[in-house]
């Protein structure tokens, strides 16, 4: 008779890595402008992206000991390698005038 055997093969089943798992991976890196742009409205894009990305906190995780210099990495905007809250528009900030009170003038 036939003898059970098991079966054998040469490929080995393996885990994901985490960035095959995340949102911003779709195969064509489409989306590397987006998460790499100096517009303001493109940095929050990017950080509402990652909002529900399933592997959001590994991904800042490996961000934070790469040191990455810039983009948004896991829902937060690294700059100079640091973590900020936000980015300021280029250019210098407008300058603030006190309000000057316009004297009434005075009816004779």
């Amino acid at each position: 008779m036939f003898a059970i055997q098991p079966f054998e093969t040469d490929e080995t089943i393996r885990e994901p890595d985490w960035q095959e798992l995340a949102r911003c991976n779709d195969g064509t890196g489409s989306m590397t402008e987006l998460f790499f742009s100096e517009q303001l409205d493109d940095i929050a894009a990017a950080k509402a992206f990652c909002v529900e990305c399933p592997v959001r906190e590994t991904c800042l995780e490996q961000a934070r000991e790469r040191r990455e210099p810039w983009g948004v990495w896991g829902g937060e905007l690294f700059v100079n390698g640091k973590i900020v809250a936000q980015k300021r528009k280029r250019g210098r900030p407008p300058k603030i005038r006190p309000e000057v009170e316009v004297p009434q003038a005075q009816s004779a």
